[in-house]
């Protein structure tokens, strides 16, 4: 997943691997190279690494492990928006689950869920 979103995320933002790397503090002799294996998930990089890639690409940490594409768009749109819009979107979002309590049963929460393929 890191990978994929990796990519997209450089992309987006209109950088190659090589600038990309070099911005994050990589070797600039290696930035293009590690930033490749990156991409194609031959390697991970650390926490940090990903911190300070994550900084340069506008995008929080956390956007880059979420494996559930709706979980990350909702990850990438909160944090992009201020404190002020912030709140009242937590509100909502804490009355919905008041009213719809999550199972406690992993496993039929595991069924409740959508399918990728519905």
């Amino acid at each position: 997943m890191l990978a994929h979103r990796l990519k997209q995320a450089r992309l987006r933002a209109g950088l190659s691997q090589e600038k990309l790397g070099k911005l994050a503090g990589i070797d600039p002799m290696s930035a293009s190279a590690r930033m490749n294996q990156y991409e194609r998930g031959k390697h991970s990089p650390d926490y940090q690494l990903m911190c300070r890639v994550a900084e340069i690409l506008n995008m929080p940490v956390s956007w880059f492990y979420t494996a559930d594409d709706e979980q990350a768009r909702l990850q990438e749109i909160f944090y992009h928006l201020d404190a002020n819009t912030r709140r009242p979107l937590l509100t909502q979002a804490e009355a919905l689950i008041a009213a719809n309590p999550p199972s406690n049963n992993p496993a039929s929460a595991a069924t409740s869920q959508p399918s990728s393929a519905d």
